[in-house]
């Protein structure tokens, strides 16, 4: 259904914030609502239950720049996630946490022109109302925005080169955007089709988790990574942790996606409750200490890598995030001591993956403040939402980068939309070389791009102090 109600243009530019009543704006797929009470205006938005529901307010904005955004909205069914437009362009990701009544949520900020402005929500999860937007500018300026990030690595014993790899990303960051892909394969098929190479090879330490060594897995990766350092690569890592015990290994279930929640009965906020003597807190252990000797092989080969641990742990889809995040914050902070204190490893550059308050662990043990984003294919927007948020979580003191992505953002977005991501990492496979999420004339125009760091660009970043 679409509905488009004329509306007197309300402008803005001012510190002054203006409030619009959704379901006064144009609405796609979804309808007004009544029945739920407590709403502002002559109703809400309701009935988001299609991919392409949508509903967009508009703005007259009389100063480009930057512009708070906060929603207020209804869930009565629990979390659920919407994808921020801005002149039908996505502008990030923004997760409604659960609200039987009416709240309202900061949306972070956007970047809008002047003239008429499409503000709006889309599905994604859909299953929530919508009742008000309201808008109020914070700055003229457009671009990275970046400020000056100096901090020094968490790990206090840090080796050179990972102190090196940190300063590398903190001097290039807000100016340069360095290209990165998972997988050597999808590496691979980059530099032999679009005629450059990625600067980042993303890596995962998955196949040296016991459970799936105990069910003959074998991995290459820490070979694949020394090799890339003689590149004069950067290695990034992340852990799919295939559960310690309690793998399902059924039929849609099996031991290979023992990482994912619906794949294991393991519960890792018992195991956490049951101390150092636990059957279940000693397997967490065991895990660790695997991962540990083949960071250990990287140390003594001298590679410092992006370490990301743990990640997406909001969406639950993994063990690891499956309790809540209190038992999340504290699984980190035994894998941090684990590695760094017990087994004295210190090749490590912390990468966390949250732009969630309530899971993100705390400056103290964050280098590096990473999201992952997975927009609908050809979808090169520059997701300025989500990167205001890790920006106001971390105070603008840490690095921001995007540590997955399905669909490459547009530099030219990411500087006009001032989120400056300081690198991105493009998922394997499809993703990359299907043609849809990314389109090979996009990629080479990419890779190609002034601002874009390849591997031969790089230089000798290990010397960065």
């Amino acid at each position: 259904m679409l509905r488009s109600l004329s509306t007197a243009f309300c402008l803005v530019g001012l510190t002054v914030a203006q409030t619009f009543q959704a379901e006064a704006g144009t609405l796609i797929g979804v309808t007004t609502g009544t029945a739920t009470s407590g709403y502002n205006g002559a109703g809400y938005v309701t009935g988001f239950d299609a991919d392409a529901d949508t509903v967009t307010v508009w703005p007259w904005i009389t100063q480009a720049g930057s512009y708070s955004l906060t929603i207020r909205y209804s869930a009565p069914y629990g979390e659920k996630k919407t994808t921020i437009l801005v002149n039908s362009a996505t502008s990030g990701e923004l997760t409604l946490p659960s609200c039987t009544g009416w709240c309202t949520i900061s949306a972070g900020t956007i970047t809008m022109p002047t003239g008429s402005v499409g503000v709006g929500l889309k599905s994604n999860w859909g299953y929530y109302d919508v009742d008000e937007f309201t808008i109020a500018y914070t700055g003229s300026g457009t671009g990275t925005g970046t400020g000056t990030v100096t901090s020094s690595p968490i790990d206090g014993s840090a080796t050179a080169g990972a102190k090196a790899l940190l300063k590398y990303m903190q001097k290039i960051y807000g100016s340069y955007y360095l290209s990165g892909q998972q997988d050597p394969a999808s590496l691979l098929w980059v530099t032999q089709n679009v005629g450059k190479t990625p600067a980042i090879l993303g890596s995962d330490f998955i196949e040296y988790s016991p459970s799936r060594v105990a069910n003959g897995a074998t991995s290459t990766a820490v070979e694949d990574a020394i090799a890339w350092d003689a590149r004069g690569g950067i290695n990034t890592f992340v852990w799919h942790w295939n559960a310690p015990t309690g793998l399902i290994n059924t039929s849609g279930k099996e031991w290979w996606r023992g990482f994912y929640t619906d794949s294991t009965t393991f519960d890792v906020a018992a195991a956490l409750n049951e101390g150092t003597s636990g059957t279940n807190y000693k397997l967490l252990l065991r895990d660790i200490d695997a991962i540990a000797v083949q960071i250990k092989r990287l140390s003594d080969a001298n590679v410092p890598i992006l370490f990301r641990p743990l990640h997406e742990p909001e969406g639950a889809w993994f063990w690891w995030g499956a309790k809540g995040s209190a038992a999340f914050k504290t699984l980190w902070s035994l894998v941090y001591t684990r590695l760094v204190n017990y087994h004295g490893l210190h090749n490590m550059v912390w990468v966390c993956n949250t732009a969630d308050s309530n899971w993100y662990p705390g400056n103290s043990y964050c280098d590096i403040a990473t999201v992952d984003i997975y927009t609908s294919a050809g979808d090169h927007s520059a997701q300025s939402s989500q990167y205001n948020a890790l920006k106001t979580l971390t105070g603008g003191s840490r690095v921001i980068a995007l540590a997955e992505v399905g669909v490459v953002p547009d530099p030219d977005l990411m500087t006009s939309g001032g989120a400056p991501w300081a690198y991105w990492v493009t998922w394997a496979g499809d993703f990359v070389s299907g043609g849809s999420y990314n389109s090979l004339s996009f990629l080479k125009t990419v890779y190609n791009h002034a601002k874009v760091i390849t591997l031969d660009e790089l230089g000798s970043w290990k010397s960065t102090t």
